[in-house]
C-alpha cells in the first residue's frame, strides 16, 4: 500500500484522478512533435522512440491525448488512489 508521504506524490490528483489511461507503445505528443521523450508523472522514468536511450521506456500508460506518461511501477502503485480506468492498445498485449 502506498503511504500519502510516497516522495513521487507532488499534486498529480489535481489532474490525474479517475481519468482514463491507455497503455500503449511509446509515441511522441502530435502537438509537440519537436519533444524527442517524455517523463513519467510520478517517477520522471525516461519513455524515448531514441534507441540510444538504453533505458528509455518503449511502453507504459498515457492519458487519451498521449500528453502525460505513466510507468508501469507508477501505474501498479497508484492505481488504485487515483482511480484509473484502462483501454488497451492492441499494440501492446
Amino acid at each position: 500500500m502506498i503511504e500519502n508521504d510516497d516522495w513521487r506524490l507532488q499534486g498529480q490528483e489535481k489532474y490525474l484522478m479517475g481519468l482514463t489511461l491507455v497503455r500503449r507503445l511509446y509515441r511522441q505528443n502530435p502537438y509537440n512533435p519537436e519533444w524527442d521523450h517524455d517523463h513519467c508523472e510520478f517517477c520522471w522514468a525516461k519513455f524515448s522512440l531514441d534507441t540510444r536511450i538504453e533505458d528509455a521506456l518503449r511502453s507504459g500508460y498515457a492519458t487519451t491525448d498521449d500528453y502525460r506518461w505513466i510507468c508501469q511501477t507508477c501505474f501498479e502503485d497508484f492505481k488504485e488512489m487515483f482511480k484509473w480506468k484502462v483501454i488497451d492498445s492492441p499494440e501492446v498485449s
